[in-house]
C-alpha cells in the first residue's frame, strides 16, 4: 500500500478524478469528429470516382477535413496526457533506479507542460486574430476563427492536464513510486 505523502494527495485524486473525465468526454467528441470527416473523404472520393454518374466531390471537403482533423487531434491530446499514452524512450531510464526513472518523467512531464501551456497560448492568441480579420476559408466561406477556437478547447485542456500531471510526478517521486495500477 502506498503512503500518503505528496503535496496534497487527496486534492490530486480528485482533480485528477475530474480531469480524466473531461478528457475522456472530449476524446468522444474528437473521435465523432475524426470519424464524420472520413466520412466526408469517403463520399467526396466516391463522388469524384462517379462524376460520369452525375456525382460529384462534397464541396469544401479539402477545409472541412483540415478544420476537423485539427479540432479531433487537440481533442485527444489531453486524454493521452492523463493516461499516460505519450510515445517515451525508456531504454535510457530502465536500468536506473525506481527514484531516478519518477525524476525523470517528472521533469518530461514538465516539458510537456512548458510546450503545452505554449500552444494553448499562441493558440488564444492566433484565435484572436482569425476571429478579428473575419478570415474565411476560401470555398465555403467558413470562418476560420471557429476551427482555431474549437481546437483551443482541446489544447486548454491540454495545458491544464500536463500541467496536472507535473503535480502527481512530484507526488509520485515524494512517494517513491507509481499507483500499482501504473507501475511498470
Amino acid at each position: 500500500m502506498m503512503s500518503e505523502a505528496g503535496l496534497a494527495p487527496d486534492a490530486e485524486r480528485a482533480v485528477g478524478n475530474a480531469l480524466e473525465k473531461a478528457a475522456y468526454w472530449l476524446a468522444l467528441f474528437g473521435g465523432v469528429i475524426l470519424a464524420a470527416m472520413a466520412l466526408v473523404t469517403v463520399a467526396s472520393v466516391i463522388g469524384r470516382a462517379f462524376i460520369f454518374a452525375g456525382l460529384s466531390p462534397i464541396r469544401g471537403d479539402y477545409e472541412l477535413v483540415q478544420m476537423g482533423c485539427a479540432i479531433a487531434v487537440f481533442s485527444f491530446l489531453p486524454w493521452c496526457q492523463i493516461k499516460r499514452g505519450h510515445v517515451t524512450v525508456d531504454i535510457f531510464v530502465s536500468g536506473m533506479s525506481k527514484r531516478l526513472q519518477l525524476f525523470w518523467e517528472l521533469l518530461g512531464n514538465i516539458a510537456l507542460a512548458t510546450a503545452a501551456i505554449l500552444i494553448a497560448w499562441r493558440l488564444w492568441l492566433g484565435t484572436a486574430d482569425k476571429f478579428s480579420y473575419g478570415e474565411e476559408t476560401y470555398e465555403l466561406g467558413l470562418s476560420v476563427g471557429w476551427g482555431y477556437g474549437l481546437s483551443m478547447i482541446g489544447a486548454i485542456l491540454f495545458a491544464v492536464a500536463a500541467t496536472y500531471t507535473v503535480w502527481r510526478s512530484v507526488n509520485e517521486l515524494m512517494r517513491g513510486e507509481k499507483p500499482a495500477d501504473m507501475a511498470a
